[in-house]
């Protein structure tokens, strides 16, 4: 893809950027100026992201749920790249689609920490370093379509991304005064090795095309399909967006 400068000028941290959607967003934001922090857990997959352009996209490890963790990565923006505009939410886990007795609390407790403390930490860290600045920014959490049509199986999963859609928009309305914006995407599932996880369905070809009956548009969710939104939200283009839930998902939830 060629080279563009929608996010020139501009510096974002991307969480879960080693991986799937979230490394799908750091390449493109990379792409169209932006300095991007991959902030990842997983140290490999995180490095690979950020070799691939290493003029725009630095490494930074980071564990969500830690304060001290969202602390550095925010040191990091403003002391290698002068502030911070962006933020992209998108560390996420699940546990494998089943019934809802069989969950264990660790699962639960890992669910709610990684999808939802996380953005807890990053309201309580990033906020006040955005409203230093006085020139606002944007965060984006990355939801689920679960988050508005739960179905079984996933039950605490799709709560954890209820309770991001929510969050977002009281965080819209609370800094939207301070010229910060907060949105959210809500993706259909994607084929990034999770389809079995979320589906509770083995990863045939055959129940692939079960899935996608479903689907107006025929497919399942391709990471850019997510980073073109993020891009979108994290541009200028999109000033007066805010509170909402962009859902990216074929038409499934028509």
């Amino acid at each position: 893809m060629a080279q563009g400068s929608r996010l020139q000028g501009k510096v974002v941290i991307v969480t879960g950027g080693g991986s799937g959607f979230g490394a799908a967003i750091a390449r493109r934001f990379g792409e169209e100026g932006a300095k991007v922090i991959v902030a990842d857990i997983n140290v490999e997959g995180g490095e690979k992201v950020a070799a691939q352009n290493p003029t725009s996209l630095i490494f930074q490890r980071m564990d969500v749920t830690q304060e001290s963790d969202w602390k550095t990565a925010v040191d990091l923006a403003f002391s290698k790249f002068g502030g911070l505009d962006g933020l992209v939410n998108n560390a996420g886990t699940t546990y494998r689609n089943k019934p809802t007795a069989e969950v264990t609390e660790d699962e639960w407790e890992r669910v709610f920490r990684v999808n939802v403390k996380s953005i807890f930490l990053a309201g309580k860290v990033v906020m006040p370093r955005f409203i230093e600045q006085g020139k606002g920014g944007s965060m984006i959490n990355i939801s689920s379509t679960g988050a508005s049509r739960p179905r079984p199986g996933l039950v605490w999963y799709n709560a954890s991304k209820g309770a991001v859609t929510n969050a977002t928009k009281g965080l819209a309305a609370e800094y939207g005064p301070h010229n910060i914006r907060v949105n959210c995407v809500a993706p259909l599932l994607s084929g990034t090795g999770l389809f079995s996880m979320f589906t509770g369905m083995e990863d045939t070809p055959e129940n692939r095309e079960k899935f996608i009956g479903n689907v107006p548009l025929g497919r399942l969710t391709e990471a850019d399909d997510i980073a073109n939104m993020c891009l979108y939200l994290a541009s200028d283009e999109g000033s007066f967006i805010n509170g909402t839930e962009m859902v990216v998902d074929g038409g499934k939830c028509i």
